[in-house]
């Protein structure tokens, strides 16, 4: 189930990568023909936009590049008793992969939300062992599994 989960973040990633990419191609392509068009005012407002436009995609790679290097520190195979960065950990509210907010994960029925290591939850959730609890939301709630 690890391993499919980290597959899952992987494939968020390279998604999202791909749409990004995409969209910096659109808009080279836009700002080109910017500069083929119109003169004047027009023309210099609609080239800065581009370029802020580009400047967003450009900081959105970056992230992703961080998301990227946080992933390639997660190992399916190795197991732990105290949850940490790669851990699946069942509780009695849900379940969670600790490794980068891709969203919810559904295979067979199960559904493991897979959260960033920033999460509050996760923050609640690090350093716990199978057995402890936590407060959630003025609720405690129990760990019940660890892998």
């Amino acid at each position: 189930m690890k391993q499919a989960l980290l597959e899952f973040c992987w494939a968020y990633v390279n998604d999202r990568t791909a749409r990004l990419k995409k969209q910096s191609d659109e808009l080279q392509e836009s700002l080109g023909s910017e500069t083929k068009s119109s003169a004047g005012d027009k023309h210099e407002t609609g080239r800065a936009m581009v370029q802020l436009e580009q400047e967003k995609l450009g900081q959105q790679l970056q992230e992703l590049d961080a998301t990227r290097s946080i992933l390639n520190k997660i190992s399916a195979e190795k197991p732990s008793d105290k949850i940490r960065l790669g851990s699946l950990v069942k509780t009695s509210m849900a379940d969670y992969y600790i490794a980068i907010s891709a969203g919810a994960f559904k295979k067979e029925g199960d559904m493991v939300y897979c959260i960033s290591a920033n999460a509050p939850i996760a923050r609640l959730l690090l350093g716990k062992e199978k057995g402890g609890y936590f407060v959630f939301n003025g609720k405690e709630h129990s760990i019940l599994e660890v892998y």
